[in-house]
């Protein structure tokens, strides 16, 4: 006997950034976050339960994986099979259309997604906060990707209570993402990694944690406000503010390259010549230059310009998971 779902989900861009957790195998971070789904980046994924299945099998782009991806995500579907109270196997067949572990936040559309299609197919019925809950527990950002526009992931202090929720999933503000790939390449250090040293031996860690809760408290009042140099102005200075944890952890580190800091000098010329644009950046060396889509053209062009063999996205705003079935 078979059972199938299939879902999307979105990947999100964190504006207010989470980094570190408190609880590592539940996933309950330190901070509250706050992010925006775009609609380039997502993953479709189809799973299917059979009895006649003697071991769980997860195709990712058409290639049979195996290794600790498979084992990451074995272990989700165990954690869906706990919920549905089955015993079957099942096979996953993922595509993503993000960049695997180049700062893309990736794994938040993949984990996200699979929350949706698997807990579907082993015929449970959750809610979307129900489904934020389950999607953490893959990978934190997930739990953001279930809803589309703004939104914001309560950190709690247990599983029941860190899920997120929608801040506004239809965006009224003139907002766009414009992603410059200038590495695509897997990380060196895993973001799970990278936080949890940050946290560990950076001096200025609860400074970080202090100033993320005033800065989500300021970020919600400049969505309500449709305050789009506000909102950017904090999602820079917070995303700054994070990797320079990373630089004063012991021993440092970055996930900066040389083009990263040359965009974000980039950046903070444009906002020289009147152009309102800002920087964000996950765990990884690409940037995302937040604008409004009457500058989109120009700032790329100045980009062309000056880094001509880099690979520019736009992203707008993004819808939350979706079944495919």
């Amino acid at each position: 006997m078979q059972s199938t779902s299939s879902a999307r989900a979105h990947t999100n861009i964190a504006l207010i950034k989470y980094w570190g957790k408190k609880n590592q195998e539940l996933i309950i971070p330190t901070t509250s976050s706050l992010s925006l789904t775009l609609d380039k980046f997502y993953t479709d994924t189809k799973v299917t339960f059979d009895d006649k299945l003697t071991a769980d099998t997860f195709y990712l782009n058409h290639q049979q994986m195996v290794g600790p991806i498979a084992d990451k995500t074995f272990a989700f579907l165990k954690l869906i099979r706990q919920q549905a109270q089955i015993d079957t196997f099942a096979t996953i067949e993922s595509i993503n259309h993000v960049p695997t572990a180049a700062g893309l936040a990736s794994s938040a559309s993949a984990f996200a997604a699979l929350a949706g299609a698997g807990s579907k197919a082993a015929g449970l019925t959750l809610t979307k906060q129900a489904l934020s809950r389950l999607a953490r527990r893959g990978s934190g950002s997930a739990a953001r990707s279930i809803f589309g526009g703004f939104s914001e992931w309560h950190a709690g202090d247990n599983d029941l209570n860190s899920f997120a929720h929608p801040i506004q999933e239809n965006v009224t503000m003139d907002i766009q993402m414009i992603t410059v790939v200038v590495d695509a390449h897997e990380k060196k250090i895993t973001s799970r990694m990278g936080m949890q040293h940050a946290l560990l031996t950076s001096p200025f860690y609860q400074t970080w944690v202090n100033e993320a809760a005033k800065d989500l408290v300021a970020m919600k009042a400049a969505i309500v406000a449709n305050d789009f140099e506000a909102l950017g102005t904090l999602a820079e200075n917070n995303a700054l503010q994070m990797h320079s944890l990373n630089l004063s952890a012991k021993p440092g580190f970055t996930y900066f390259n040389g083009s990263t800091l040359e965009i974000l000098d980039l950046v903070q010329n444009l906002r020289k010549q009147q152009i309102l644009a800002f920087a964000t950046m996950d765990a990884g060396p690409n940037v995302k230059i937040i604008a409004q889509s009457k500058d989109t053209a120009t700032i790329i062009d100045i980009l062309k310009q000056a880094f001509p063999h880099v690979q520019v996205e736009i992203a707008k705003p993004g819808h939350g998971l979706i079944y495919l079935d």
